[in-house]
């Protein structure tokens, strides 16, 4: 049975060209590294454990070392050992060794020779180059050509024997901008509007329209959120609750906002850490707390803490820089330039996070400005208030009382030395006084005493309910002493013999230039969002790229090291990566210049040749379709249903669930209580996420569990999936108000109203057969049920809102069986 890593499938799924044609534009990163990862980086790689005869190919000074039997001589493949030892017939000289089972095909031996003979010229791994934007190619297509994007693709085109895909029909293109910016299905008024809208900035105006929805922040928060492994669970032992939804609900803001992405990583890696952060900074730091973490009693503290500075190492590498820095935890990585000193250097960063090992972690109130305000004045009425009850005992009546007497005598005496000409005044003045005397005692009895008591109890009852109705976030603190952090051999937390390591990037990106002091998450944040690191800026353009292509331009979108997939158009990811970065890591910007680019306008229906020479469109000659995520897939049952509660964030809401879905949930047993009301109907971005028990719909349409960072979801096509459309109560609730709309607004003939279904759902004017078929389908039902009345009652008791009792019983039973088999179509459930 043949074995294939990714390096070497990247050749075969990348319709290039084939091996031979390839000869006359050898290039060392996409034709001649992958062979050597294969074939010889276990013995002459990264790692010094495994490396033999102390030769390196992984590296440049490895392969053009002086020896005694040089490895590549320029131009000259026969004095070269990298490609002799290949052709050798003495069995010890050869290389692969028989017994390696990583023998070259002839055709791979040839490209190695044709490589040196043209000079061997040396490229560094793709992703790990300095950005440059490279001169857009000349090629143009009228009709097509929309941007520089599609000149870079055009050329690919081009060389592969291909051309482009028409533009899409207007029905789809505002489909696909709906679902693809918002997540949500465009309304028929919405597609109606673009279809007749015959400017020449029609389409352009659609982008923008979308982009400045706030819905546009949710749905890219469904991809950051994957990333970011979000939950609102701890995931380990009793996968016990937490809250964090404030700062999902920042992710969208700030996409909405268009924060720009460096700044977007900083506050995230370091908000705390920020001075003139404020609570957004603060908010965003619950990025480093959004790990699994554990609440058992039991569980060894240093063991934990080494358990989250690895899940901190991983997910930060993996989030923003694409790379599989796991694989260095226990040994040094076996094809990247990372070492275990690097794991553990890295780790060394979030040594500073102040959080227990093992007890549940601390929530931290947020406090808005306005709120922090109007908590100052309810503490200054609460000390004024309690001031004045202090001075109204009765051993302090008493006190007030003696003062009276004292000052009367003392103002007598004044008065009987008064002259006539100052007696007037005088008593004027003893009269005032005693007034006031008067008052401060009166203001001192135990009447005055109870006014007061009842508003210090109803000032400080406000300030309650006041503070407790605060969001709560754990966010992350710094300790002033750091955790000591040490190099653990094989990962082992026992083991507390090894190095101990101050905070560093790898070394293999350089130092970071922090003098006299040790270096924090801040500085870390800031190489990672630096124009100098050449990963962030590759990693988030290809990922985006995702989104608008169902596939990267790299197709690996989790490693973007040596076992990663080369990018089908590396120029073209340079020049986006660098455009990203040169304006300001403007993300909109970046989104809106993909999704006008005349490639992405192009149908998705293959033809013969492009299926043949071209079968998964690396070349980008047409669009893809493919199933949407999960959480769009409810929420687009819920909007065409009219259910859909479209409300801009807030705490996590809870859908119907099977019930005893949570019984296996221990420590303590919990049982789902789903909510009513408009929480009933949110999108799906806003489910509670509970990590080992996701919700069964999501489960089922592949949404992670979020317990490590997921760059792009898993597709399936399962009869699990179908069974959720037809039987999940949030989807027969759907279908049944569905029907109530079929009903009401679709006209008096069947017809009419199976168009009007197919038009709410899926865009487009229905055709015959399909009039045809879902007529009988109303008409079979309608049948059934006027036979089985006590079905119908059944099936439209499904869910919380009220059921339209102008509607006859058993018709709408029909309708809603129709509506069902509408939301469950390919086509109302995938993005073409």
């Amino acid at each position: 049975m043949t074995h294939f890593t990714a390096a070497s499938l990247a050749l075969l799924v990348v319709p290039i060209a084939s091996l031979e044609a390839r000869a006359a534009d050898i290039q060392f990163s996409r034709d001649i590294r992958p062979l050597l990862i294969e074939k010889c980086y276990a013995c002459h790689g990264p790692d010094h454990a495994k490396r033999e005869g102390e030769l390196r190919v992984d590296q440049e000074s490895g392969m053009y070392v002086k020896r005694d039997e040089p490895t590549v001589v320029r131009g000259k493949p026969e004095q070269s050992a990298l490609y002799r030892r290949l052709v050798t017939d003495d069995e010890d000289e050869l290389m692969p060794p028989l017994d390696s089972q990583k023998t070259l095909t002839e055709e791979q031996k040839k490209l190695i020779k044709d490589w040196i003979a043209q000079g061997a010229v040396w490229q560094q791994h793709w992703s790990f180059t300095k950005l440059s934007q490279p001169a857009v190619p000349e090629q143009t297509e009228p009709g097509f050509s929309v941007n520089a994007i599609d000149h870079f693709t055009l050329e690919s085109m081009q060389s592969a024997g291909l051309t482009p895909s028409p533009r899409a029909n207007r029905v789809t293109l505002a489909r696909r901008l709906s679902f693809d910016l918002t997540g949500l299905p465009p309304t028929p008024a919405a597609v109606d509007a673009f279809v007749q809208d015959k400017s020449p900035n029609a389409y352009e105006e659609l982008v923008d329209s979308l982009m400045a929805s706030e819905h546009f922040g949710e749905r890219m928060a469904i991809y950051w959120l994957d990333v970011a492994r979000y939950a609102d669970s701890n995931g380990f032992h009793g996968d016990n609750p937490r809250t964090m939804w404030l700062y999902r609900d920042y992710v969208i803001e700030a996409f909405n906002s268009n924060m720009p992405f460096d700044l977007f990583t900083k506050q995230q890696l370091a908000g705390d850490l920020m001075p003139d952060g404020g609570n957004q900074a603060l908010i965003a730091s619950a990025y480093n707390r959004l790990l699994q973490t554990t609440q058992e009693g039991g569980a060894q503290a240093n063991e934990y803490y080494v358990r989250y500075a690895a899940d901190r190492v991983r997910n930060t590498a993996g989030t923003w820089l694409g790379t599989t820095m796991g694989c260095v935890e226990c040994h040094n990585h076996k094809f990247d330039p990372f070492s275990l000193k690097d794991f553990y250097s890295m780790a060394a960063f979030f040594a500073d996070i102040d959080e227990p090992a093992h007890a549940g972690p601390p929530h931290t109130k947020i406090v808005s400005d306005e709120q922090q305000a109007q908590i100052k004045t309810l503490d200054e009425k609460i000390a004024s208030l309690n001031e004045e009850i202090k001075t109204t005992t009765p051993e302090a009546l008493t006190e007030l009382r003696k003062k009276q007497d004292t000052t009367i005598a003392a103002l007598d005496a004044d008065v009987k030395a008064a002259t006539p000409e100052t007696s007037a005044s005088v008593k004027q003045k003893r009269a005032e006084t005693i007034a006031a005397l008067e008052a401060e005692i009166k203001a001192a009895t135990p009447e005055t005493l109870i006014q007061a008591k009842q508003k210090l109890d109803e000032t400080t009852a406000q300030r309650k309910k006041l503070w407790d109705s605060l969001p709560q976030l754990i966010v992350t603190k710094a300790k002033g002493d750091p955790r000591v952090v040490r190099i653990l051999a094989r990962g082992d937390w026992m083991d507390e013999s090894g190095e101990i390591v101050e905070p560093a990037i790898p070394e293999f990106f350089g130092k970071l230039d922090t003098p006299g002091r040790r270096a924090n998450r801040l500085d870390l944040a800031n190489w990672i969002a630096s124009p100098d690191n050449p990963l962030t800026p590759r990693v988030f353009v290809n990922r985006i790229w995702m989104l608008y292509f169902g596939a990267g331009l790299s197709k690996n979108l989790s490693d973007a090291g040596s076992q990663g997939a080369s990018p089908t158009h590396s120029d073209l990811l340079n020049y986006l990566s660098a455009d990203f970065v040169e304006h300001g890591w403007n993300v909109k910007r970046l989104v809106r210049q993909i999704v006008l680019s005349g490639t992405y306008r192009q149908s998705s229906l293959a033809n013969d040749e492009q299926r043949q020479k071209d079968p998964f469109n690396r070349m980008l000659a047409r669009q893809n379709r493919w199933r949407l995520e999960a959480e769009m897939v409810r929420d687009a049952a819920l909007s065409i249903s009219g259910l859909l509660v479209p409300k801009i964030g807030g705490p996590s809401v809870k859908p119907y669930q099977p019930p005893g879905y949570w019984m296996h949930l221990k420590f303590p047993n919990r049982t789902w209580q789903h909510d009513t009301g408009e929480n009933q109907y949110r999108r799906a971005l806003y489910t509670w996420w509970q990590r080992t028990f996701l919700h069964p719909s999501l489960l089922a349409f592949d949404a992670p569990s979020r317990e490590e960072c997921v760059p792009q979801r898993a597709r399936s096509n399962t009869p699990l999936q179908a069974l959720v459309l037809l039987n999940d109560p949030s989807y027969v609730e759907a279908a049944r108000k569905f029907a109530e709309r079929i009903v009401n607004q679709g006209g008096d003939s069947v017809e009419s109203r199976v168009a009007f279904a197919i038009r709410q759902a899926v865009s487009r004017t229905a055709g015959d057969k399909e009039v045809e078929i879902l007529g009988e389908l109303y008409e079979q039902q309608l049948q059934e049920y006027a036979a089985d009345k006590p079905a119908a009652e059944k099936l439209l008791a499904t869910g919380l809102s009220p059921r339209d009792s102008s509607v006859e019983l058993t018709q709408l039973a029909a309708w809603t069986d129709v509506a069902r088999a509408v939301l469950n179509l390919n086509e109302t459930i995938t993005r073409n």
